[in-house]
């Protein structure tokens, strides 16, 4: 019994007698004072809760004025009491007091629970135009609270016991408390065996018979006008389970893993890929699609990916950087068409927050020393190797980064690579560096064909930065503007050595902007006062690389990147185009942003974050739909599963996915089964009394048999 209640009735108890038939016996009698503004919400209309009070107590009820007075046995007197009390504090809280509550506040009280039914039914989830949806049953606020309290919940009973409604009603409800950003409701549409394409119609006409009921209850609960606009928006979606999973690439779409890229389609769970932030992060699930519509997304600096329309992506616009905002998560298809706001790019992808990290290796020479001989370096094989450079600084620390090689100057900007040598030596061992180049296949090499050898750019990101920075000093350099941070500028007519820079930036976590200058037409250079014709085309790179990742070792490089500043690498998604059907694949990654690295350095998302997501309907899911849906979790949201493990309607047998989760996840700590009885039936009242006479059929169906099968087993005995 609530104390408000108690404070607000004044009763009073004391013996009293009575006689029936001539018979004298002890009897007790209460009074409860009814507040004014409550009397005629406690009454009803007509009287019709005081009438059903006196059918479902067993206490006589005598009502004058403001003032109720019970008698009869002192339980009796007792139980009633408690009911008024709980249905006046029920009318105070200024709720409407119908015989569905009068029925339920005596149910609840008949079972000797703790729980007070004036909270049980005063508690409030959303109110619309005047409607206010609550629990109606003790069994539904348990089920209520287990939402609020665990992350995933199972609800399971019978039909109309409000297991969706109300979930949906604490999903409008954390969307609007800013708690998740987007609901999302789906449920089987095994009626048709998931095979829709005999029905009449478009794609959602087809699918719409299955969605209607979620549809009908997101109306009671939201402004009709705004349910396409949300829906638009992505922050709400309504769709069919086959549907759900779809967030795929096509199986031959490149993944970054610790030891390189792998297409997506050979992934096994259990693999690591790269996450954002350049770590292993495992492989939770892979999730065959089947042929799916691809888009091809690409970036302002050139990057691209493909994926399927309804792949997600982590993005940030300008507003919510401004703001501070974390970044919002949308589907490939809600970004079509939008992809400006007046004269910028509207979506900014986030980048590595660290450089990668893939296995480390030892290499045979000097990254640093590599870097600047791929630059300025002679490779060709004809002589021995050699170095050109106008900064001896340069010369000194190639030096310093090959042991017994001596780089001798011979005048001007040209300088040999010599092994030391002492007395006695064998004239004919290999000159050192030769020799790891011809290791390397870089040996015989010109300025066209030049690369960075795999040992070195799949290495830790120390050995990737070391190239990159030779490469730089000897071919690269800072770009200052008035007024504009410094850019960094590396030129190659090496298609090999455009490719290699372009994968050392964007691991390090930075971006590249790339142009070539054609040979034809090019005015000739000058060599000592002779004209130099052009022969290969000149592959010009724009490099931004994060903050704390230095692109220059040569000092005076160095010196005018750090007074500008590099400024911030930034991506944003500049176009998405149509291209074609593929076989797809989806997978989901244990990192905590649900980020991973695919072609280009891209970072895309594979998981429903920031989500309340409810499966409606889950006993016509295979165990394999719900291990699917239930692996789709990701970081901030909330799942809500619905269904009735009675009325399975999958085809040709099959085990229903609700029936054997409850023996796979019971004892799964934030995950909570909560049980809806004929008792929790909100519906008309001959709901309940139907879902009994159906449990009793059951119950003697059951009985039967096994009696029957005992009399064959004795009769064959």
């Amino acid at each position: 019994m609530s104390g408000s209640a108690q404070d607000e009735a004044a009763r009073s108890t004391e013996p009293s007698g009575g006689g029936q038939d001539g018979a004298t016996r002890e009897g007790t009698q209460s009074k409860l004072t009814v507040p004014d503004d409550a009397v005629l919400a406690l009454l009803g209309s007509s009287d019709e809760n005081l009438r059903l009070a006196e059918e479902l107590l067993a206490a006589d009820v005598h009502v004058r004025g403001n003032e109720i007075t019970l008698s009869g046995g002192a339980q009796d007197v007792l139980f009633a009491e408690k009911v008024f009390t709980e249905l006046i504090a029920i009318a105070k809280g200024g709720q409407q007091v119908g015989p569905d509550a009068v029925r339920r506040s005596v149910a609840m009280l008949a079972t000797g629970g703790k729980q007070s039914p004036a909270e049980v039914l005063g508690l409030n989830i959303i109110s619309r135009r005047g409607r206010t949806i609550r629990p109606k049953t003790l069994n539904q606020k348990l089920y209520v609270d287990a939402i609020d309290s665990h992350t995933v919940v199972f609800g399971i009973g019978p039909a109309g016991t409000g297991k969706t409604y109300l979930a949906m009603a604490k999903a409008v409800q954390a969307l609007q408390a800013k708690q998740v950003s987007r609901i999302i409701l789906t449920r089987p549409a095994v009626e048709a065996g998931e095979r829709l394409g005999f029905l009449p119609g478009t794609l959602y006409d087809k699918i719409d018979p299955y969605l209607r009921p979620l549809y009908d209850a997101l109306h009671d609960m939201i402004d009709p006008e705004s349910i396409p606009r949300l829906t638009a928006a992505g922050t709400i979606e309504v769709a069919p389970l086959a549907y759900m999973r779809g967030r795929a690439q096509p199986v031959f779409t490149k993944v970054l893993t610790p030891w390189g890229f792998r297409p997506i389609g050979e992934l096994e769970v259990g693999d690591l890929v790269v996450g954002s932030d350049g770590r292993p992060t495992p492989v939770l699930g892979v999730f065959p699609q089947g042929p799916k519509n691809i888009y091809r997304v690409s970036t302002q600096d050139g990057a691209s990916t493909l994926c399927s329309e309804d792949h997600l992506w982590a993005v940030a616009t300008r507003d919510d950087r401004r703001r501070g905002k974390p970044l919002r998560v949308l589907e490939t298809k809600e970004m079509v068409g939008r992809l400006r706001a007046e004269h910028y790019h509207r979506y900014e992808l986030p980048l590595l927050s660290k450089p990668v990290e893939f296995v480390p290796e030892p290499v045979p020479m000097d990254p640093y020393a590599l870097g600047l001989l791929l630059g300025d370096g002679c490779l060709t094989g004809s002589t021995t190797p050699s170095f050109a450079t106008a900064d001896s600084e340069l010369a000194e620390m190639l030096e310093a980064a090959l042991p017994g090689v001596r780089v001798r100057s011979r005048g001007g900007p040209d300088y040999v690579l010599n092994r030391v040598t002492s007395p006695g030596d064998v004239i004919t061992v290999e000159n050192p560096v030769t020799a790891v180049l011809r290791q390397l296949a870089l040996w015989g090499a010109r300025s066209d064909t030049k690369f960075v050898p795999e040992a070195y750019l799949y290495n830790s990101a120390s050995v990737r930065l070391a190239v990159l920075q030779g490469l730089l000093d000897s071919d690269g350099g800072p770009v200052t503007q008035s007024g504009r941070t410094c850019r960094i500028q590396y030129t190659t007519t090496s298609r090999g050595l455009r490719e290699d820079v372009l994968f050392l930036v964007r691991s390090l976590g930075g971006v590249v902007y790339e142009r070539t200058r054609p040979a034809l037409g090019r005015t000739p250079g000058l060599a000592k006062g002779r004209d130099v014709h052009h022969r290969n085309d000149a592959h010009i790179l724009e490099i931004r690389l994060p903050e704390g990742v230095e692109p220059f070792r040569l000092a005076r490089k160095a010196a005018k990147y750090q007074s500008s500043g590099g400024g911030r690498p930034m991506r944003y998604i500049d176009r998405i185009e149509p291209a074609g059907t593929d076989e797809a694949v989806c997978i989901q990654v244990g990192a905590a942003d649900s980020l991973y690295v695919t072609e280009d350095f891209l970072l895309t998302h594979n998981t429903l974050n920031d989500a309340f997501i409810i499966l409606d309907e889950a006993q016509n899911t295979t165990p394999e739909q719900m291990k699917m849906f239930l692996t789709r979790l990701g970081f901030g949201s909330k799942i809500v599963v619905t269904g009735d493990v009675t009325q399975v309607d999958l085809p040709g047998g099959q085990k229903s996915g609700l029936r054997v989760v409850q023996e796979i996840l019971g004892k799964v700590d934030d995950i909570h089964f909560s049980q809806l009885t004929s008792q929790d039936v909100v519906r008309h009242r001959l709901v309940g009394d139907i879902v009994d006479a159906y449990e009793r059929w059951n119950v003697i169906q059951d009985d039967g048999q096994q009696d029957r099968g005992g009399k064959a087993r004795k009769g064959r005995r």
